[in-house]
């Protein structure tokens, strides 16, 4: 996804906003899919996010396209992730139907920001849930996620401190793993300057 941000678009005189490109068009579909799964307006989304009502209704149209910060503030007031909302631009669809298995190489998979860190998914295209791998190091949890999908945990390397708000806080080592339930409010942070990798599978919401 280019850098370039579009997000004050301004169309010649007599001519109206034209949609980017497909990617455009797919990912702004996805986020208009997830505001309406959540009930929120556009009006709601822009006081969320601090962008313009405007932009947001380009952006749903595929008219323009969001830097990655107004993504992050997007994906965050919708309970999802950059990397969630960039994968729904994946160019590897499949045809109704088609069961044969889907092999995704170490060089492939939609990669970008997620959370404090880094996010890899680990499949393609249409999918039952989202697996991903996860890296950071972050000392900072940052801010709580809340989205209403189950999420499990694998610590591959590493270890974290998973807060669940008012439900705990627990230390995580290499091969502990940690399953939880939509609404429930998380962050984690690196114990260590090594940081962590994570495998990280989270259960399909809306669909794309």
């Amino acid at each position: 996804m280019p850098n370039r941000s579009t997000e004050d678009p301004t169309p010649q005189e007599g001519t109206g906003p034209r949609v980017i490109d497909e990617q455009a068009v797919r990912i702004g579909s996805r986020i208009r899919a997830l505001r309406r799964a959540h009930g929120l307006t556009l009006v709601q989304v822009a006081a969320l996010t601090g962008l313009s009502h405007p932009f947001l209704s380009q952006l749903e149209r595929g008219h323009a396209r969001p830097s990655m910060v107004s993504l992050e503030r997007i994906a965050r007031a919708l309970g999802s992730s950059q990397v969630e909302l960039l994968a729904a631009a994946d160019t590897e669809r499949r045809r109704p139907g088609d069961t044969r298995p889907d092999i995704l190489r170490a060089s492939e998979g939609v990669r970008g920001p997620f959370a404090e860190g880094e996010a890899r998914l680990l499949a393609h295209g249409a999918r039952g849930f989202e697996p991903m791998e996860f890296v950071g190091a972050n000392a900072d949890p940052g801010d709580y996620y809340e989205h209403e999908e189950d999420e499990f945990i694998y610590v591959m390397r590493g270890s974290i401190l998973a807060d669940f708000a008012d439900q705990g806080r627990f230390v995580l080592d290499a091969g502990d793993s940690i399953y939880y339930y939509g609404g429930t409010p998380h962050r984690w942070s690196a114990l260590s300057d090594e940081g962590y990798h994570l495998f990280l599978v989270k259960q399909k919401g809306v669909d794309e």
